[in-house]
């Protein structure tokens, strides 16, 4: 059996998401990337330090039948998955709606990784490490049932809080997770990884521009992103949390924002969100 540990990734051909896929490689991982452009995912081989393993799933991860397929095919391939990272996000910023009938920004940041989750459960064996922000904050109320298939149209200013609550409900899910595996030897961890000027507002028509100042100014540094994932996935001193929520830069224990703070509202997030993806 490969001594190396096997680490499961999604979001890793960009941002923040590759600067961790590229230094977890210098550490001597095992990498599982689950991306879904297989041009993308290439350029990220070629990347990577010389000799790294890494094996490719493709996969749409706005679409749970896509992302349920993946990782059943990830469990049936991997005995051992050592950490799952569960990267992938997107803020959009006018309302689009999958082939499933979920807002794609729920679907993108909160229910893959749910599902992924659930489907490779029974192979993790280290630790779960999810990226969620200080957006959630925006988040002013949960409401597990509706939000979760909340499709209404929303503005550009609007957005914001709509990709918040996305995020909010990460938190969410890996404190609940984290209560459910106490005792089984798996870190449940989710982290903020600061403001990147990395992939800014994509879908903005100057992003490009500004994230060229942004990183001129030297603001907005995804290194610091990156980091603290390769931090909650490898270092020892996380090795046991269960269900922490971490800062970029400091590594400062953050508190779940007061909306979606409590085990009763938590456990019902995740009944409701069961629920939904066993339809």
């Amino acid at each position: 059996m490969d001594p190396r540990p096997v680490i499961v990734m999604t979001g890793a051909t960009n941002g923040i998401g590759r600067l961790a896929a590229l230094e977890l490689a210098r550490q001597g991982v095992q990498l599982v990337v689950i991306a879904r452009s297989r041009s993308k995912a290439e350029a990220l081989r070629q990347e990577l330090a010389p000799g790294t393993p890494v094996d490719v799933f493709l996969a749409d991860l706005s679409l749970l039948a896509d992302v349920r397929r993946a990782g059943e095919e990830i469990a049936a391939s991997y005995p051992r998955i050592d950490v799952l990272i569960n990267n992938a996000g997107l803020h959009a910023f006018s309302q689009r709606v999958t082939s499933e009938g979920y807002a794609e920004m729920t679907a993108v940041n909160y229910l893959a990784p749910w599902v992924l989750t659930d489907a490779l459960r029974d192979r993790i064996t280290g630790r779960v490490v999810t990226v969620a922000s200080r957006a959630s904050l925006q988040a002013r109320s949960i409401d597990p049932v509706k939000d979760l298939t909340d499709t209404t149209e929303f503005t550009r200013r609007g957005s914001s809080a709509r990709y918040g609550r996305t995020k909010l409900m990460d938190i969410m899910f890996t404190q609940e997770l984290g209560r459910q595996l106490e005792g089984a030897g798996v870190a449940v961890t989710c982290c903020c990884p600061g403001f990147n000027a990395t992939g800014l507002g994509r879908e903005l028509p100057f992003a490009g521009a500004l994230e060229k100042i942004l990183s001129t100014l030297n603001i907005g540094d995804p290194q610091h992103g990156a980091d603290i994932i390769v931090r909650l996935a490898t270092d020892p001193a996380f090795g046991r949390s269960t269900g922490g929520y971490f800062a970029a830069k400091t590594g400062r224990p953050l508190q779940c924002p007061e909306t979606g703070r409590g085990e009763e509202i938590q456990r019902a997030l995740w009944q409701a969100t069961a629920e939904l993806a066993s339809r």
